[in-house]
């Protein structure tokens, strides 16, 4: 947020910094222009005196080539210089030199200048050889001339190339001015010349009187320009110039070579006009530097102003720009930190405060408990105090919503405890009727369906157990004492339909302590029921325990069933790492839901993943602490409890082995206890407080309870039933074994009695080359298939085909 507020008071910054500053560089382009306009205007000070120095050479060279016509000829020798130029020279060279040193560093300026500038400077190197060239000009003087005329034309236009541009007309008018005027003194200095050089050979020719008339008519136009353009002071000077008796002189004396009338033109006498006419150079030399005077003045000040102008423009623009950053900077800090507080309020609600609050309402009292919700930080009356309000009504809204689902949630499951009670107590009442049935049963087929109604009641009664963990209530069994970790295998075993498939590995000398053993069953039983169910009938469940060097058990449970896609998989690890609160999904995959939230009751883990080989390998990670040690051994009480009687080293884990079996006894005479019997195994399994009980047979301690509908075992409301020990042997027994007589007189009958002890340890099976199915393939086909029972359940039709046992999809697995 801050880099956003940056931007956009960054951006409008920058937008102002740009225009601002072309405007400011528009202004420094126009200062630095005029500031040029001014050096190049300044160098004309030079140029009007390099210009005046070189027209005095020109016109006295011009008389000297005169004077050389009546020569004779090599008395001059090529390359001397006439006496006459020896001073004259020096002083034209000290005014280029004086020039170059000055209008130099200009050269690099505008190519007009710089243009003009590079005529001038060859234009004075070729000097030294125009002045070698006069004494051999002799009789032809025009070449030598003309190269002098050359070289202060182009002086005259590098005096004309300053421009301070279109729209400074006044500065163009004065650099216009001192141009005319000094045109005007190149024709005077042209007129004498002539003159000079008539003067100098007695005589003129009849193309100096054409040139002169030509010369006085642009003195004349030349004068009546500059006087229209000129400035008052500028007319002042040339009038007051004119009015010098030197002036007057030299204009007198001129006017006498005009050939008009009768009159013919005078030749004058070279001396004095070469002194008089030098006079009057001058004074048109102090107009013209005045000219040019105004003019540099003039460029300065406009100049100044200029630069004046923009640095008032520029430190304005500055100023308004520093004080619209710091303007925005304080309004981008005041926002930036509403905006933080914003922020952290609603960090905090949603990471601290919020959960805070639900994990309350969790496992507190939602209706006597009080919920307050903080107010706003941000305390603006704009639009972010605004937000900070309104977002303090979700904030209220949320917790006012969480609050009615927690009262709702805890009515629900409160239902679900109540709903669960009663089936338990009905399942229990079932299971005494059961009890008494099998008691006075003395038909095999009968005793056999009635263990077949006992085993399920003892499945809907785990089913019971589920409700209860799925609403939050502890399990009302209860076991106090270490139990070894084989036989809560062996119940966890009791507990589910296939008993028969499931092959386990535990070491004996790994005790569970006993406040976790019920939770324990109730976990290994639901991954095994999900193991058998979702793998072929003719396979067999695999279980190996073992310890790890941590202090802990590594419990593996595997199958060879059609196995889960990677997305499930995924998607059901993250249920057993997390227990998610119950909803719809969790009546569809109960025992996934069930098992994790006993997982993190006892500080277990339980993943899922794929084999090789196909199916379903369920890890699940006992913690030390839930690791007791063995328990000193107790003598038998004597007691009577209602047990299986187990093979010796069964409960142990003896490996490879069907869950223990045997058989119920009843309450016979204590004489037929005597009788012979061989100790057998049975294909109906006993229940999970059976297995436990029988284990707890060496003396649990008076505390230790395990929920039944006995209440506590061997107590006085249980009647005592004696233990018949079955015998051992793999052969069936000779004489019958029976529990006791009953009241009638008849046997009681001990249930697979008969049957002979299956000991031997079952070999591993060989894996049967096969294709294994594409689960998702298998998944769509039941889905489909069940897809069609559910439509022609919707028809009402009368046939309603089933699907057969174990055929679900994945996602009806747990």
């Amino acid at each position: 947020m801050r880099t956003k507020l940056g931007a956009v008071l960054v951006v409008p910054s920058i937008a102002f910094l740009v225009l601002a500053g072309a405007q400011t560089g528009a202004l420094v382009g126009q200062a630095g222009q005029l500031g040029e306009f001014a050096d190049q205007v300044g160098v004309g000070r030079e140029i009007t005196a390099l210009i005046h120095e070189l027209q005095r050479e020109r016109d006295q060279t011009a008389g000297e080539l005169s004077a050389l016509a009546s020569v004779p000829a090599g008395q001059l020798e090529p390359g001397q210089v006439l006496p006459a130029l020896k001073a004259v020279y020096p002083v034209v060279d000290r005014a280029v030199n004086q020039f170059r040193a000055t209008a130099e560093p200009l050269a690099r300026g505008e190519a007009s200048w710089r243009i003009s500038y590079d005529r001038v400077d060859d234009a004075l190197n070729r000097l030294p050889e125009v002045r070698s060239a006069v004494p051999a000009a002799g009789l032809t003087p025009n070449p030598v001339l003309s190269e002098y005329d050359r070289v202060i034309e182009v002086l005259l236009v590098l005096l004309a190339e300053p421009s301070p541009g279109t729209d400074r007309a006044d500065l163009t008018d004065a650099v216009l001015r001192y141009v005319e005027f000094a045109q005007v003194k190149e024709v005077n200095s042209k007129i004498r010349g002539h003159l000079y050089a008539a003067a100098r050979a007695g005589r003129y020719d009849p193309s100096d009187l054409v040139a002169l008339t030509d010369l006085r008519t642009q003195q004349l136009s030349g004068l009546a320009d500059f006087r229209l353009s000129a400035t008052d002071r500028q007319i002042e000077r040339y009038t007051s110039a004119a009015g010098n008796p030197n002036f007057v002189a030299a204009v007198r004396m001129e006017e006498t070579t005009f050939a008009s009338g009768g009159r013919i033109a005078a030749v004058l006498e070279p001396k004095s006009w070469w002194t008089i006419s030098q006079q009057r150079q001058d004074l048109l030399r102090q107009i013209e530097a005045g000219a040019v005077g105004d003019a540099v003045e003039l460029a300065e000040t406009r100049s100044g102003e200029q630069l004046r102008r923009t640095v008032l423009t520029a430190g304005g623009v500055l100023a308004v720009l520093v004080a619209a950053l710091f303007t925005s900077i304080a309004i981008g800090r005041s926002i930036a930190s509403s905006l933080r507080m914003l922020r952290s309020q609603a960090l905090r609600v949603a990471q601290v405060e919020l959960p805070e609050t639900l994990e309350r309402l969790r496992t507190v009292d939602p209706v006597s408990s009080e919920f307050d919700v903080p107010p706003a930080d941000v305390r603006s009356m704009d639009e972010i105090g605004e937000v900070a309000e309104a977002f303090v009504a979700v904030h209220r809204s949320a917790v006012t919503v969480a609050l009615e689902q927690a009262v709702m949630r805890r009515h629900v499951n409160a239902m679900f405890v109540n709903l669960a009670r009663r089936s338990q107590v009905l399942v229990e009442r079932q299971l005494e009727l059961l009890d008494e049935l099998e008691q006075d049963e003395g038909d095999p087929d009968q005793l056999e369906n009635l263990f077949k109604l006992d085993h399920l009641a003892a499945r809907m009664r785990r089913n019971d157990d589920s409700l209860l963990v799925l609403a939050g209530t502890e399990a009302t069994r209860r076991w106090n004492r270490p139990v070894l970790l084989s036989t809560v295998m062996l119940a966890a075993v009791a507990e589910i339909e296939q008993y028969q498939r499931i092959r386990h590995n535990v070491a004996d000398e790994l005790y569970i302590v006993g406040h976790a053993v019920a939770d324990l069953v109730h976990l290994l039983a639901e991954l095994l029921e999900n193991a058998s169910s979702f793998s072929r009938p003719d396979t067999v469940v695999q279980t190996v325990a073992t310890g790890q060097p941590d202090g802990g058990v590594l419990v593996e449970i595997l199958d060879e069933g059609l196995g889960m896609s990677p997305t499930a998989l995924v998607e059901a690890n993250e249920v057993l790492a997390v227990p998610p609160a119950a909803d719809v999904s969790a009546s569809e995959r109960m025992g996934l839901f069930v098992v994790s939230h006993l997982a993190a009751r006892q500080g277990v883990r339980v993943r899922l993943r794929a084999t090789d080989v196909g199916g379903l390998l369920a890890t699940v990670w006992l913690p030390a602490n839930l690791l007791a040690a063995a328990p000193a051994p107790e003598p038998v009480d004597g007691r009577g409890r209602r047990m299986l009687t187990v093979v010796a080293g069964a409960v142990a884990g003896t490996n490879g082995t069907h869950l223990p079996a045997g058989g119920r006894p009843g309450g016979g005479a204590p004489g037929e206890a005597a009788q012979a019997r061989r100790t057998v195994r049975r294909e109906t399994p006993t229940r999970a407080e059976d297995v436990l009980g029988r284990a707890a047979e060496g003396g649990p301690e008076p505390g230790s309870t395990w929920w039944s509908r006995h209440g506590r075992s061997g107590s006085a409301s249980s009647p005592a039933r004696p233990h018949v020990p079955l015998p051992t042997g793999n052969a069936p027994p000779a004489v019958p074994v029976t529990g006791g007589i009953k009241p009638s007189g008849l046997p009681i009958r001990v249930p697979m009695a008969q049957l002979p002890v299956k000991s031997e340890p079952v070999r591993p099976r060989t894996p049967v080359q096969r294709e294994e199915p594409d689960p998702e393939q298998v998944a769509g086909t039941l889905s489909r298939y069940y897809g069609g029972v559910r439509r022609a359940e919707a028809e009402d039709t009368i046939v309603i085909p089933m699907a057969p046992a174990g055929a679900r999809s994945e996602e009806e697995q747990y």
